[in-house]
Formats: structure tokens, C-alpha cells, sequence
């Protein structure tokens, strides 16, 4: 991996953003590069994630980073996690902090080693407050939540319980003045209880990519994809999952296809990028 560099609150590459909170921490160990100046925005949700969650986090997090945004995450299991991938997926740059040291044997979680390489090598960055050789404990990984916010000209709470680390990343947001969103969920989800709590307290409920970059000020994105397939199988296929995610039990149900014939259209799909398997034979069609 990359070599661990350092900078101090007083140097001209420290984070202009990041500078301006109360509590920045003075010294920041990084791996890649430092862009004092860019436009960043954090999206972070629970580790223990739906479907939805994962579906949500992927589309949103690749739709801001290809307007232009650095995502910011945690690398932390389930939602950090989707949405650092969906900033790699789509080459642009993402930034990780840390509640550990940047060493190889310190990092948590020790199964996204892979993804931290993956952001290196998109041209992201890894930061974190504490000096190699730090293992993560109860205060560091909260204690980062505040650098997530702060480097972050909004945050997106994807999906949270009532006690969840990413309401404690909303209250950063709001003791730094950034702007937060959530994203709404099922009434009957424990996972849309933080995320519905939020939004009646004022964050901006967001559900698509252009309800942040309205609101940042930023030109929305226009997509020019399309719902038609290649051919009339992989139409069938594309338009059963226009609404939402289905299992592909539902989805032969739907197009009435044989069962061999949607799984090899799934699979073709798959590899133009047009529909994603979100996990246990769920599919969803891709925003990327």
C-alpha cells in the first residue's frame, strides 16, 4: 500500500473545510492525495443494511460522485462500504477516515483492505487522526465521525436505527453547520427509524441524487439511459425491475420468460452494467 504521509492544522494542504470545525484534529495521517479545496459530501447508514439500503447507497453515492462530488465515508461495514464502491465502480474519487491507524494491520475493517487499495488506486485518499499502530476502539471510531462531517459540505444518512454511529455523524453535521439529509424508508423497519427521526427534525429528505445537488447548488444530472434493452428478453427483464428490486423468482413471474432464459439475460445484463445483483438473487437495475 501507499506510503503514510502527515500534515499539520497549519499547513496550506490541510483541509480548508476540515479546518474551519472547532475540534479539527491537528495533525492528519493520509494515504493518496490531499485536495485542500474540493467539494466533498459524506454518506454514511448502518453497518447491519436492507436491500434497499444497499441499493439506495449504491445509486446515490455514484450519481454524486459523478456530479462532481468526493464522496465521504468511514469504511466501515454496510452502507461506508457501498458507498466508497460506488465511487470506484464509476473511477472517481472517494475519501475513507479512519477510527484506526492507516497501517495494514491496524485498519478496520480488515475485510475492506481490498476496497482501501481499490480508492488509492482511483485517486481517493485515506485519512485518519491517529498515528500507525492505532487499533480501533469505542472512542476512536465515533471521535472520526466528526472529520466525516467536517470535511463534508452535506451529509446523507442512508439508513440508521435509533442508536445508530451515523446519527452521530448527523449531529457533527449540525454542530458544524452542514447540510443534512436522509433518506426515508418502510414505517416497519428499525432501520428507518434514525433516517425518519432526522427528517422530522429538518433534514432535507432526499430521493434522488438532484434533491443534494439542488440544494449544494450544483447542476443536476440528466441520464441518458434508457429502459429498452438490447433485444425483447433483456426489455422484458429491464422493465419487470423499473419500479423496484425483485428476486429473480419474481422476476420470471413478471415476464413470464423461462427460468433459464431470465438467469442468462440476468447474467448478460450483469456484465453491460444495466442490472446489478444486489446480494441472494435480488436484482435492481444499475444507475451507473
Amino acid at each position: 500500500m501507499a506510503e503514510i504521509k502527515k500534515v499539520s492544522i497549519k499547513d496550506k494542504n490541510y483541509p480548508r473545510a476540515l479546518k474551519k470545525i472547532r475540534d479539527a484534529p491537528k495533525v492528519l495521517y493520509y494515504k493518496g492525495e490531499i485536495k485542500p479545496e474540493e467539494n466533498c459530501f459524506a454518506v454514511v447508514g448502518a453497518r447491519k443494511y436492507s436491500v434497499y439500503g444497499k441499493q439506495t447507497a449504491l445509486g446515490l453515492a455514484g450519481d454524486l460522485a459523478d456530479a462532481g462530488l468526493t464522496v465521504v465515508s468511514g469504511l466501515a461495514p454496510g452502507i461506508d462500504t457501498f458507498a466508497h464502491e460506488a465511487a470506484v465502480e464509476r473511477g472517481k474519487r472517494t475519501i475513507a477516515v479512519l477510527g484506526t491507524g492507516l497501517d495494514e494491520k491496524s485498519l478496520y475493517p480488515q475485510s475492506n483492505l481490498k476496497l482501501a487499495g481499490k480508492i488509492l488506486e482511483t485517486g481517493g485518499c485515506l485519512i485518519s487522526e491517529y498515528p500507525p499502530g492505532t487499533r480501533g476502539t469505542k472512542f476512536t471510531f465515533p471521535q472520526r465521525n466528526r472529520i466525516v462531517s467536517g470535511l463534508s459540505l452535506g451529509v446523507l444518512v442512508v439508513e440508521a436505527k435509533q442508536k445508530s454511529g451515523a446519527l452521530i455523524t448527523a449531529d457533527c453535521a449540525l454542530v458544524q453547520k452542514r447540510k443534512l439529509f436522509a433518506i426515508p424508508g418502510s414505517i416497519y423497519s428499525s432501520n428507518s427509524k434514525g433516517s425518519h427521526s432526522l427528517i422530522k427534525k429538518g433534514a432535507k429528505l432526499v430521493d434522488s441524487a438532484n434533491d443534494v445537488l439542488k440544494e449544494l447548488k450544483i447542476p443536476k444530472i440528466v441520464k441518458a439511459g434508457s429502459a429498452v434493452g438490447d433485444n425483447p428478453k433483456e426489455h422484458a427483464v429491464i422493465n419487470a425491475l423499473l419500479e423496484e428490486s425483485l428476486y429473480i423468482d419474481k422476476i420470471i413471474e413478471k415476464t413470464k420468460l423461462p427460468a433459464s432464459s431470465v438467469a442468462a439475460t440476468l447474467a448478460v445484463l450483469e456484465i453491460k452494467g444495466r442490472v446489478r445483483n444486489l446480494g441472494g438473487n435480488i436484482y435492481a437495475i444499475s444507475s451507473s
